[in-house]
């Protein structure tokens, strides 16, 4: 009867997946090879980031619109912001649930609510039509959702 080989675990002990034991050159090329991916996977991880972001703002919009009261979203302006609330609940908690750090977390929350509250001092003005201000919230916040991704691009692109 063979003796049973210590089985190779997913963080890479001193066997590979057969059992045998690794030597120093094997370990090394081990985590060299798993240690860097090729661009077009970091780019394919950075883009489901952003996708993930989109479909958990998009939930939370729906989920969390019938929370607010009719009155105060019948308003544009509390509308908007009440949009982005949704939006940003949302998406902070899957940022959290994927183990983001705080600091991109606060950064893209900020994001969220940066255009709406930029744009409303032209809607105040009547310069800005409601759905003006919705659309070209939604907009702006798209592109600099994007801008905080690569400025912490290491919490994504890996």
């Amino acid at each position: 009867m063979a003796a049973a080989r210590p089985a190779a675990t997913l963080y890479g002990d001193d066997f590979d997946r057969e059992g045998s034991p690794m030597t120093t050159a094997d370990t090394t090329a081990h985590t060299t090879a798993t240690a860097t991916r090729p661009t077009h996977r970091k780019l394919a991880r950075f883009l489901g980031h952003y996708v993930e972001m989109v479909a958990a703002m998009i939930i939370g919009m729906i989920v969390l619109a019938p929370l607010w009261p009719a009155e105060w979203v019948a308003r544009d302006d509390v509308h908007a912001v009440v949009m982005a609330t949704n939006m940003t609940v949302a998406m902070a908690a899957w940022m959290a649930v994927r183990r983001h750090r705080w600091a991109p977390i606060v950064e893209m929350c900020a994001v969220m609510y940066v255009p709406f509250l930029a744009l409303l001092v032209p809607y105040w003005l009547g310069a800005l039509s409601g759905s003006a201000l919705m659309t070209a919230g939604h907009v702006i916040m798209f592109p600099l959702m994007l801008v905080a991704m690569l400025w912490r691009r290491s919490e994504y692109w890996h």
